[in-house]
């Protein structure tokens, strides 16, 4: 079980913070001197959103997490295993309000949903959902910022005198990434087309996690669209648990997204929701979750997880275990990255030395990096 650390709750509701920090900006901006320097288009004033980010990030909510969740860990889907009726039924559940959303299919074959095999159970074939939010600028809606969350689980396990439950309903594991995303998704898609990212939001929910990554692997290597077009991917396992106010950021060294993350962080601590570093380094969760596919083939990665336990891998990880007012603020702090990134003149470099040690499968050598930046 993992220790209670960084306890706290945020005391203010998300509305009430962000009005509270709009009348703080107001005043602060009154008192300061005209002469001060503005910043550049493609570096915003720290804290400032648009209005149309601003009604995206209210669209997050508690209720509606709940409510999907619900219907993934729910004992009718029987675990959601790899591959089986249930995960198939998943998959075309998320595709339906992906599509309904307004969101584009993004698999390779024109539809949602992405096929594979694996020599664990060929013939058969399991899905991965692949949906697109177009970007808004021309010159940079074919890079993609990249979103992913297992939506497997482990199945059904034989019950004994103790567990009478056979279902493992997986609802912090992985229902609370899957709908975290979910609604972020549906969020950025309530945009106007012109008020949304420069670039292309990329939406992946995979399967086979459990059984060794085997869909984010399938998908890294068979994209839709090609790895070198990925500017960053964040994987989020795990975040209905634990801590109410903080949520751990694994990968933040290895390139500047840990210097975005941190900058967001600080700027808008109205989320009541806070990104930290790995704190379990010796546990090596980098190379444990779907994005660390990715980060072989090339691309910058941060992945979102609230650590075990109890309940992890457990029949009692139930859905009324999960903290949903929790993962609608990591909803909205993930949101918010998406938009830094996706808005940014110049994508994600990778810590020199952390390339070195973790990408063997990049398909082109990284850019140059000509900005000196590094993770942190």
């Amino acid at each position: 079980m993992l220790p209670g650390l960084l306890p706290g709750r945020a005391t203010l509701t998300f509305h009430r913070a962000i009005m509270n920090v709009r009348s703080l900006s107001l005043a602060l901006l009154l008192t300061l001197p005209a002469c001060g320097s503005e910043p550049g288009p493609s570096e915003p004033a720290a804290g400032s959103i648009s209005a149309a980010v601003e009604l995206a990030l209210a669209e997050i909510e508690a209720d509606g997490l709940f409510e999907k969740a619900s219907v993934l860990a729910a004992d009718s889907m029987l675990g959601r295993n790899t591959p089986s009726p249930e995960i198939e039924a998943t998959a075309v559940w998320i595709a339906g309000r992906m599509a309904a959303a307004g969101l584009e299919a993004g698999a390779e074959d024109g539809s949602f949903i992405h096929r594979y095999t694996a020599p664990s159970f060929d013939p058969e074939t399991a899905p991965n959902v692949v949906a697109i939010l177009r970007g808004s600028d021309p010159d940079l809606a074919d890079e993609y910022v990249v979103y992913s969350a297992h939506m497997d689980h482990v199945g059904v396990r034989s019950p004994n005198d103790e567990r009478a439950d056979s279902v493992w309903n997986g609802a912090d594991d992985n229902a609370s990434g899957t709908v975290t995303l979910m609604e972020v998704a549906e969020a950025l898609a309530s945009m106007e087309p012109s008020e949304r990212p420069r670039r292309s939001m990329m939406f992946l929910w995979v399967s086979g996690e459990e059984l060794g990554l085997l869909g984010s692997g399938a998908f890294a290597r068979n994209p839709s669209v090609p790895v070198e077009s990925m500017v960053a991917n964040f994987n989020v396992d795990m975040v209905g648990r634990n801590w109410t106010d903080t949520i751990v950021a694994i990968g933040k060294e290895h390139s500047d997204l840990g210097t975005t993350m941190n900058r967001i962080n600080e700027a808008h601590p109205e989320i009541g929701m806070t990104a930290i570093d790995d704190i379990w380094p010796d546990q090596n969760f980098y190379r444990r979750s779907d994005h660390f596919n990715f980060a072989r083939r090339g691309v910058p990665v941060l992945f979102f997880f609230n650590g075990t336990h109890e309940d992890y891998h457990q029949e009692t990880d139930e859905v009324e275990k999960l903290d949903t007012e929790k993962m609608a603020r990591i909803g909205r702090l993930l949101l918010l990255l998406g938009v830094e990134v996706g808005n940014a003149d110049a994508r994600p470099r990778w810590d020199p030395d952390s390339y070195e040690s973790i990408v063997d499968a990049a398909p082109t050598p990284p850019p140059p990096d000509t900005s000196g930046a590094r993770g942190s």
